[in-house]
């Protein structure tokens, strides 16, 4: 059985739950890790027996990997994507970045072109479209069963109390909003925002945004930094999608799924479809679809959660984003 030999760049908290999964897979065998902190590089390759290195030109020497997950952070937690994604895509490895794709939105068009180029796979990790729950809603979309879609409306809250930069929320967070949103409706045409500081909080930790999409579905996003939720949930996360002929309701991403048919009663409700309890789970679904990809050669086009996927979302909160400064409906192009 052939397996996907991967490397993961950026072993803290997000690098260190992928190469986990990595390591768990049958598919794929973690054979490097890297991070410029030796310390914490030599700690996970000692857990999962690989190789450490230091700085990516030394990874990019193991010539046996043919994949990587790009999960450093920086500012905004994408300000240090850029450089090594380019050293990475340079050297001919197919890439798994963490979101944002970047805080930056020439940097990330650059690696997105740099992939195109190349013909080399590039995915972000937009977890949340990754649930059993979020396959069967997409699929009901696909068949009809809600009918003409009208409506789509996601309220993503979360409890985090960093204030790294004024944009840190909606740079952040809601690259797993925003394509959970366009997943299901398609590309936005019109972006508005307003957005406010907490109580006692100095940046923008609350926000709405309303979406016009260019299919003539309407939607909006409620978004906020300031939860109070209990302990073991990471939040809330409410998502429902209105057509002619019925309704879809899928709450915190994969515990349940419900539709509702138009004039009737009648409700179907599937609680953690698939087997799938909480949202952790979602790094293994991801992962487990980008090595698949690779393994069976999926053309870079065709890579469910791209990198054109990552950078559409975050045009949208550079959108989002102007819309709040100059008090205006954005157009995009």
């Amino acid at each position: 059985m052939k397996k996907l030999k991967v490397a993961v760049v950026g072993v803290g908290s997000i690098g260190s739950i992928h190469a986990k999964v990595y390591h768990d897979l049958e598919l794929c065998e973690l054979v490097a890790v890297c991070d410029i902190d030796k310390e914490k590089a030599d700690c996970v390759a000692k857990l999962y027996g690989c190789n450490a290195y230091y700085s990516v030109h030394d990874l990019l020497l193991d010539k046996t990997v043919e994949a990587a997950s790009m999960c450093t952070k920086g500012e905004e937690n994408g300000g240090d994507h850029f450089v090594p994604t380019m050293e990475l895509l340079q050297g001919g490895i197919h890439v798994l970045g963490e979101k944002p794709i970047s805080n930056k939105l020439g940097e990330a068009t650059q690696m997105f072109e740099m992939a195109k180029n190349k013909r080399l796979r590039y995915g972000i990790n937009l977890n949340h479209r990754f649930t059993p729950s979020a396959y069967r809603a997409k699929e009901w979309l696909d068949v009809g069963r809600i009918g003409k879609l009208h409506m789509i409306d996601l309220t993503m809250w979360i409890d985090n109390p960093v204030e790294t930069s004024p944009w840190f929320h909606l740079r952040a967070l809601h690259p797993h909003s925003l394509d959970i949103l366009t997943h299901f409706a398609g590309s936005v045409k019109k972006v508005q925002c307003f957005v406010q500081k907490g109580e006692g909080r100095t940046i923008w930790t609350n926000a709405q945004i309303n979406l016009l999409f260019y299919n003539g579905v309407i939607g909006h996003l409620r978004g906020s930094y300031d939860g109070d939720f209990p302990s073991g949930s990471y939040g809330v996360e409410h998502l429902e999608i209105v057509g002619s002929k019925g309704r879809i309701v899928i709450e915190n991403a994969c515990e349940v799924l419900k539709y509702f048919p138009r004039r009737s009663r009648a409700v179907e409700t599937y609680n953690c479809l698939g087997g799938m309890l909480h949202f952790n789970e979602t790094f293994k679904s991801r992962i487990s679809e980008w090595v698949q990809d690779n393994l069976n050669d999926v053309a870079p086009e065709n890579v469910n959660g791209s990198g054109r996927d990552g950078l559409q979302v975050q045009t949208i909160i550079e959108a989002a984003i102007k819309s709040w400064e100059t008090q205006s409906i954005i157009t995009l192009e």
